[in-house]
């Protein structure tokens, strides 16, 4: 069942702890009737139940924390500091509301344990929707990882197979600080912030989260 191994993902993804080294053997259950899932993910699987908790924690943060590369909040690969990332939070937000989903953790709406564990709840084709739509990024940095030799690659790779739509490469790099936002864009009308995203008139209440980076606009003509 889909909802199992969307489940069984964002576990593997989370921050590890106690309870995760104890439910490996329930997470690998869960996989058993998927044995190409099952295979992407041995490796991690072998790693958490080899490791020290304190030395497996090291590594979590090494990996996710300290490379943005490697980053599982996937507006960070998208919208790095351009204000656009804001809006995308606010429109996943919204999209979790409208099927009753609420976290329970700290953690930002986009970091992707947490969007699977979304998925979960989610019927299969709403689900695989919204799987769609955030392929990209998740085979991006699937990519990241593979070529750093992390057992996490698997897990990534392992739900970029579930999507129906072919991921395609990210073309447009993130802005990774605001020094470097208004040296590309330019300044705002406040004269600080950097004008990152031009305004658009006439979009509907509702628009879809915005899971693609953006190009930057022209220069307007003086």
């Amino acid at each position: 069942m889909t909802d199992l191994h969307y489940r069984a993902f964002s576990a593997l993804l989370f921050y590890p702890e106690q309870e995760l080294i104890e439910a490996l053997p329930e997470i690998k259950t869960a996989l058993t009737g998927a044995p190409a899932l099952l295979a992407a993910v041995e490796p991690l699987l072998a790693t958490l139940q080899q490791g020290e908790l304190i030395t497996l924690q090291e590594n979590y943060v090494a990996t996710f924390d300290r490379n943005p590369a490697h980053s599982l909040h996937l507006f960070e690969h998208i919208h790095g500091e351009d204000r656009a990332r804001g809006q995308a939070m606010v429109d996943l937000l919204e999209e979790y509301k409208a099927h009753g989903f609420e976290s329970v953790s700290d953690e930002l709406p986009d970091y992707v344990p947490l969007f699977l564990e979304f998925l979960s709840q989610c019927e299969p084709d709403e689900a695989a929707r919204l799987l769609g739509d955030a392929v990209h990024v998740l085979h991006h940095v699937a990519d990241k990882l593979k070529g750093n030799g992390s057992p996490y690659a698997g897990v990534l790779q392992a739900v970029v197979s579930l999507s129906p739509v072919a991921p395609l490469p990210l073309t447009v790099p993130p802005v990774r600080d605001m020094d470097e936002a208004l040296e590309t864009f330019g300044p705002g009308a406040d004269g600080i912030e950097p004008l990152l995203k031009p305004a658009m008139g006439g979009l509907p209440a509702v628009a879809p989260i915005n899971f693609y980076a953006q190009r930057p606009a022209s220069p307007a003509a003086c």
